[in-house]
């Protein structure tokens, strides 16, 4: 295991909360594990809850690379791993023949070589960067389609690509990898069984509340606790899209821009957009909706201690 990485549950909670994220002792001991046993990590749940900014969370924490590979329908192995420089191989071949070299091996060889070749995410995480195995993080595994999957599936198992020109590249130490997904459709058994899994959920409320505080401190102590408290109820609803965490923060960090001490319905009114990212949502709060969750919202706190 690498000097850098943490040596107990505790060092993981300890490392995670330097690099100011706030995790649960369920996920520090999965990633953890991840690290001492060299197993990816494949984290499901819904979007916005902080699956991704654990890999820069880890990159930041261990000095190491961060290398991302954004998953989207059509991923392929050029897009992915590798692809050749075509044009720049092109101008060689021209050149090459105006001076008179037609030799095809010779030839061959000089266009095939790691000067014309350009490496991709996967291809890139298999070298190491100033002696460092860097951070691979696979957003959105889900994205892709299964044959992409069976593709990760060789690589996650043996740490190598083969490219027929070049040979066999195999990673001197394996990265550290994590894998997301939004669970828009069911990840195979197969690369499952390669990884460590972790389900992230939303936080709870007095969760949320200490990350509202630490990323947007000079929000009022009040409109923290009602920001949190009114999150926490529309997740309750049947929306076609949750707030996410980011979306706490950004409408805390709107809310004080405004200078808004407390929630009030225009504010909560005007400001929507920030949180909720489909029409039909906001339409919802906009309605009668919106007005009954902020009663609740101040009831519920007024009889709750505080936190």
């Amino acid at each position: 295991m690498n000097s850098n990485n943490p040596k107990s549950i505790d060092d993981t909670l300890t490392l995670l909360a330097g690099e100011s994220y706030l995790a649960d002792r369920s996920l520090a001991t999965v990633l953890y594990l991840a690290l001492k046993m060299n197993r990816p990590l494949f984290l499901e749940g819904e979007a916005g809850v902080g699956k991704t900014e654990i890999a820069k969370v880890l990159s930041s924490a261990l000095d190491r690379p961060l290398i991302r590979l954004q998953c989207y329908e059509g991923l392929d192995i050029s897009s992915a791993v590798y692809e050749w420089n075509y044009a720049a191989q092109m101008i060689e071949i021209r050149m090459r023949e105006a001076s008179g070299d037609t030799n095809k091996d010779a030839m061959e060889d000089g266009v095939f070589s790691e000067r014309f070749l350009t490496r991709r995410p996967i291809l890139q995480a298999l070298e190491q960067v100033d002696g460092r195995a860097p951070v691979l993080l696979i957003d959105e595994l889900d994205r892709t389609d299964e044959a992409f999957e069976a593709f990760l599936l060789e690589i996650l198992s043996d740490f190598q690509v083969t490219i027929p020109e070049l040979g066999t590249i195999k990673a001197a130490e394996p990265p550290i990898v994590i894998i997301t997904t939004n669970r828009t459709r069911e990840i195979h058994d197969a690369l499952k069984r390669r990884c460590l899994y972790h389900w992230v959920d939303y936080p709870d409320a007095e969760r949320e509340l200490e990350i509202v505080r630490l990323k947007v401190p000079d929000a009022d102590a009040t409109l923290s606790r009602e920001v949190v408290a009114y999150v926490q109820k529309l997740r309750e609803l049947e929306l076609f899209k949750n707030p996410g965490i980011a979306e706490t923060l950004d409408w805390a960090t709107a809310l004080m821009e405004l200078d808004k001490l407390a929630l009030d319905p225009q504010a909560i009114s005007d400001t929507l957009g920030v949180l909720l990212k489909y029409q039909d949502d906001i339409a919802q709060i906009q309605s009668s909706d919106g007005a009954d969750i902020l009663k609740e919202v101040r009831s519920e706190l007024k009889s709750a201690p505080a936190i």
